[in-house]
C-alpha cells in the first residue's frame, strides 16, 4: 500500500537540459494538438506512432537525422569498448534499472520492486536518480531525510522518498561522483538506480533492461523514441521482457484525505511518459462511466504548478493522480479545493522466486 507524506513548495524549475524535454518543445511547434478524447496529448509519442499520412511523412523526412544520431551513439560507445575511456567504479555494488526509450517505460515501479527484496534481505539499499530538471540535479548530492521538494530534486526522488521514507536517496546527472558520494556514506550499501543505461562513464554491476519485444518504432531520436540503436540491448545483464518479466498488478487506491470509496465517477490527471499504460489499468481495476468527468494529460515532468489548472476539474468528482504527480501537486495552495486519490502501480518479476535467488546471488558476487 502507498504511504501518505507531505513535501516543500513546488516551483517550476527554470532550466530544462534534457535532451528529450528540447526535442517535445520542438515537436509542439511541428504537431499540432489532435482532436481526440483528452485534452493534450503526447505529441513525441503522436510523431513516432501515429499512423495519419502527415505523421509517416514527418518521420520518413526526420530518418536521416535518426541515423546521424545512431552513428554518434555507436562512435560514443565505440570508445569505451576500444578502452580509449573507460568505466569508473567509485562503488559497488552497482544496479541499473534501464531502458532503451524516452519516456516511461516502468523502470521506476521495477526500481521499487527491486529496492524493496534487497531491503527485505536484510541490505542496505541507496537509491539513485537523476533528478530531472531539478536544481540538486547539477553536479549529485545525497538527499536529505524527510520529504523532498519535487522542484528542488526531482519528482521521482520526491515520490521514492515518498513511498520508501527510510531509504536514502541519492540525486544527480554525474553517475560517478554519486557513486562517489554513496560509497563515503554507505559504504556496504547496494545502489540501485532509476535509469542510467545510457551513462556510459559508470561501471554497473548488473543491469535489468526494460524494452517492447515488439516496439511499434525502433528507430532513433528524433524519428523514433530510442535513445541508442535497440541492438545495444545485448549490453544488459537481463532484458525484461525474457527469462524474467514483469507482471502488473492491479492498481492500489488512496484518498488523500478521509475514507476510501471506490469511485465509479472521476477525473483523471497525470504527467507521465507514456501515460495510456496507466489510463489503461485504471479503467480496467476501476472501471469509470462513461462519459463522466475529466482527464487531463501533460507532458511528462511537467511541475502541475499552472495557476488555473485545478480549476478545469468539476469540483464535485474526485482527481485520481499517480504518486509522482501527486508529490508535485500536494503542497499546491488549492489543492484543498478538490478531491484527491492517489494510484499506486505494484508490479512483481516473474517467475519471482528464480528471480530473488538470481538478485541475490548477483549482488553477493
Amino acid at each position: 500500500m502507498l504511504t501518505l507524506g507531505s513535501g516543500g513548495v513546488q516551483k517550476r524549475p527554470k532550466s530544462f537540459t534534457s535532451s528529450q524535454n528540447l526535442f517535445n518543445r520542438f515537436i509542439e511547434h511541428l504537431v499540432p494538438i489532435s482532436a481526440s478524447g483528452y485534452n493534450r496529448l503526447m505529441r513525441p509519442n503522436e510523431l513516432w506512432e501515429g499512423h495519419s499520412l502527415k505523421m509517416r511523412l514527418l518521420r520518413t523526412l526526420l530518418t536521416p537525422l535518426s541515423w546521424l544520431y545512431a552513428f554518434g551513439w555507436q562512435s560514443y560507445l565505440l570508445i569505451y569498448n576500444l578502452g580509449v575511456k573507460r568505466a569508473s567504479r567509485p562503488h559497488r555494488p552497482v544496479i541499473c534499472i534501464g531502458n532503451l526509450v524516452t519516456g516511461g517505460s516502468g523502470k521506476s515501479p521495477l526500481t521499487l520492486y527491486v529496492a524493496k527484496l534487497l531491503v527485505e534481505s536484510g541490505r542496505t539499499v541507496v537509491l539513485g536518480c537523476s533528478g530531472y530538471g531539478a536544481p540538486h540535479a547539477e553536479a549529485a548530492e545525497i538527499a536529505p531525510l524527510g520529504p523532498l521538494s519535487a522542484a528542488e530534486w526531482g519528482d521521482e526522488p520526491a515520490m521514492f522518498r515518498w513511498l520508501l521514507p527510510d531509504v536514502p536517496i541519492v540525486v544527480g546527472r554525474r553517475r560517478v561522483l554519486a557513486g562517489e558520494l554513496v560509497h563515503q556514506a554507505f559504504p556496504d550499501a547496494v545502489l540501485v538506480m532509476d535509469d542510467g543505461f545510457q551513462h556510459l562513464p559508470l561501471r554497473k554491476d548488473l543491469t535489468l533492461l526494460l524494452d517492447d519485444p515488439r516496439p511499434t518504432n525502433s528507430r532513433c531520436l528524433p524519428a523514433g523514441p530510442y535513445r541508442e540503436p535497440r541492438n545495444n540491448r545485448r549490453r544488459a545483464d537481463e532484458v525484461l521482457p525474457g527469462r524474467f518479466r514483469v507482471v502488473s498488478e492491479r492498481l492500489d487506491l488512496v484518498k488523500v484525505d478521509g475514507e476510501l470509496e471506490i469511485p465509479t465517477a472521476y477525473s483523471v490527471l497525470c504527467a507521465l511518459g507514456q501515460p495510456q499504460r496507466f489510463l489503461d489499468q485504471l479503467q480496467s481495476s476501476f472501471p469509470r462511466v462513461a462519459g463522466v468527468g475529466k482527464t487531463l494529460l501533460l507532458s511528462d515532468h511537467d511541475p502541475l504548478q499552472g495557476g488555473t489548472l485545478l480549476e478545469e476539474f468539476p469540483v464535485a468528482l474526485p482527481i485520481i493522480v499517480t504518486a509522482k504527480d501527486w508529490v508535485k501537486l500536494r503542497l499546491r495552495p488549492d489543492v484543498g479545493s478538490r478531491q484527491f486519490i492517489v494510484a499506486g502501480q505494484r508490479i512483481r518479476v516473474e517467475p519471482e522466486a528464480d528471480f530473488k535467488k538470481w538478485l541475490k546471488e548477483r549482488v553477493d558476487e
